[in-house]
């Protein structure tokens, strides 16, 4: 196995779990050693690259200092096992400033290939010398963990030893979407859970932007924790309104490893997280699987068969319609445009490959340019254009809820949807896709691959919280983001997670289909966030191409006009904001 497979292989999920779930276990078995024999001694090359794998894939940064300290031997000896280690080539040193006095330390593909042969040894180890209880009539499939996590149903929450001394309670400032407002239905426990009262605003999410911006602006903060929706991530932290998060906590303590992947990376920017994963919502289609088995179809693959089973099912004499999207002028079709273009396999910007899709790891240190007016732009305009002729007459104006809305009632075949809106049909027996509907990825284009665009929130901390407050603030957004309350959300009515331990709980799995299609999603790597990547533009790109793209739609202006006059506007928003 070559370095380069060790790096692609170490970026899946199912192996990034797979690595980190045997590295807490031989943590775990070196602690329990230590204990157990008096005269033990710690082996420092053992420990010093436990540290270094496990920060690796949890994208946390390791200076010499905290390499050293993580070794559990003297200062001087840590030291030279270093300089060992990278003479061996198992560790690399990558400057941190521009004059090269500072390094951050890696671990070489050399040291990641050793560890995703050890996962697997450690895997057949396991099998070949202990009886397990549960007898998997697919061995084949076992890895650490799995059979546990199968099982593993998450308690219920637990009240802090300690109640929060925040002096008037716990301010949270949130969107206005079913999931928050399970939350604050969910008020009382929560409450009861911190010791502390709770104080929650809700925004729209345009309000919501405003009102970020508008408490940057004041000395010290309004709120304790505030929600972030996944492409602001870039602008807030260049702005200096989040406060990274591992200078908030101790980033085990929200367990890195148990989110799924894209919605954690999406967190991220110069590669330190600065929020914690409250709710990954991927866009899905859905469809109805009893209207598809009437006619004989099967769930669309590619846009030429999306457009084709939309064709069948739609009869506007009868009430019913091909399908639904946000179509509204602005953001919301804008938002529709970047995961067309996705799906016809390029992003919104020039980003480089990567394993998987695109790498917006360095987008925070690295130039890049809008690409609307491309080939690939034209085939997902004229893509749009085709829905046209399969969607209701309000189509122009319909967004977020709408479109999900006239599905739940049976007025629509398919309809492209967040899971947060799952709710309106899933939890309403009247409705005619409720126990009806299925769950896929979004069908590709010619030469792509399914994805699942991710959305979602995450809530953080901002900069200018009163010190005073910080150490109950991360307390509170630990619990209110933890499994126990994921699952609890879910169980009020909630279709979003970002943790695959919710999604592995029995009864969240009951609850509804949607987390095993979205956990599949996850495994196969279908669940991306670079259709939407997170720069400080990003939002001003959206609206811009949900306005021309808008006169489109209307039959104002051509295809080609409409991607011209938005990649001439789009270019000048990066010019002018990179004088």
């Amino acid at each position: 196995m070559g370095g380069s497979s060790a790096q692609t292989l170490a970026s899946s999920p199912q192996a990034k779990t797979e690595i980190l779930q045997a590295i807490s276990f031989l943590k775990d078995f070196d602690d329990e050693l230590e204990d157990v024999v008096e005269v033990y001694a710690p082996n420092p090359y053992f420990r010093m690259s436990l540290h270094l794998i496990r920060s690796h894939l949890e994208a946390k940064t390791v200076t010499p200092t905290s390499l050293i300290g993580a070794a559990g031997v003297p200062y001087a000896t840590a030291a030279r096992r270093v300089k060992e280690m990278i003479e061996a080539g198992l560790v690399e040193q990558r400057p941190r400033t521009r004059t090269g006095k500072t390094f951050s330390i890696h671990p070489s593909d050399k040291l990641l290939d050793s560890w995703m042969q050890l996962t697997g040894r450690l895997k057949r180890l396991a099998q070949k010398n202990f009886e397990f209880s549960e007898k998997r009539a697919d061995t084949s499939d076992y890895y650490f963990g799995s059979s546990y996590m199968a099982a593993r149903s998450i308690p219920p929450l637990q009240v802090l030893p300690e109640p929060l001394k925040l002096a008037g309670g716990v301010r949270v400032l949130v969107h206005g979407d079913p999931t928050f407002m399970v939350m604050d239905a969910l008020k009382r426990q929560f409450e009861q859970a911190l010791g502390a009262p709770i104080h929650q605003r809700a925004f729209s999410i345009d309000r919501l932007h405003e009102e970020v911006l508008r408490n940057a602006e004041r000395k010290t903060s309004r709120y304790d924790i505030i929600a972030v929706d996944l492409p602001w991530i870039g602008e807030l932290v260049r702005k200096g309104i989040l406060m990274p998060l591992d200078d908030a906590l101790d980033l085990d303590r929200v367990d890195p490893a148990d989110f799924h992947t894209a919605g954690w990376k999406a967190t991220h920017w110069g590669g330190r997280p600065y929020g914690v994963p409250a709710q990954t919502t991927p866009e899905l289609l859905f469809y109805r699987k009893d209207l598809f088995a009437e006619a004989g179809l099967e769930p669309p693959a590619t846009t030429d068969d999306l457009l084709k089973a939309a064709g069948k099912l739609h009869d506007p004499a009868q009430g019913r319609y091909g399908i639904a999207w946000n179509a509204a002028r602005g953001t919301a079709l804008g938002h529709t445009f970047l995961m067309t273009l996705a799906d016809f396999g390029q992003p919104i910007l020039d980003l480089p490959k990567a394993a998987g899709g695109y790498d917006t790891d360095r987008l925070d240190k690295t130039a890049y340019r809008p690409r609307i007016d491309t080939e690939a732009g034209l085939t997902a305009a004229e893509y749009l254009m085709a829905l046209l002729d399969y969607s209701p007459p309000y189509i122009l104006s319909m967004s977020w809820y709408e479109r999900v809305r006239p599905y739940a009632a049976g007025h629509i075949a398919m309809a492209y949807g967040y899971t947060l809106l799952a709710p309106y049909f899933e939890l309403d027996q009247s409705s005619p896709a409720c126990g009806n509907t299925g769950y896929a990825p979004h069908p590709s284009g010619p030469g792509a691959s399914p994805i699942a665009p991710v959305g979602g929130y995450a809530m953080g901390i901002p900069a200018n919280i009163a010190p005073e407050r910080l150490s109950d603030a991360a307390n509170a957004l630990i619990m209110f983001t933890s499994p126990e309350a994921q699952k609890l959300y879910i169980q009020n009515g909630s279709r979003t997670n970002p943790r695959y331990s919710v999604s592995a709980d029995p009864e969240v799995r009951r609850s509804s289909p949607i987390f095993e299609a979205v956990d599949g999603m996850s495994w196969r790597d279908e669940l991306q966030f670079w259709p939407r990547p997170p720069v400080p533009e990003i939002s001003d790109i959206i609206r811009i191409c949900g306005e021309e793209l808008h006169d489109m739609l209307r039959g104002l202006v051509s295809p080609k006009e409409a991607l011209r006059k938005a990649q001439r506007r789009a270019d000048a928003i990066i010019e002018n904001k990179s004088h």
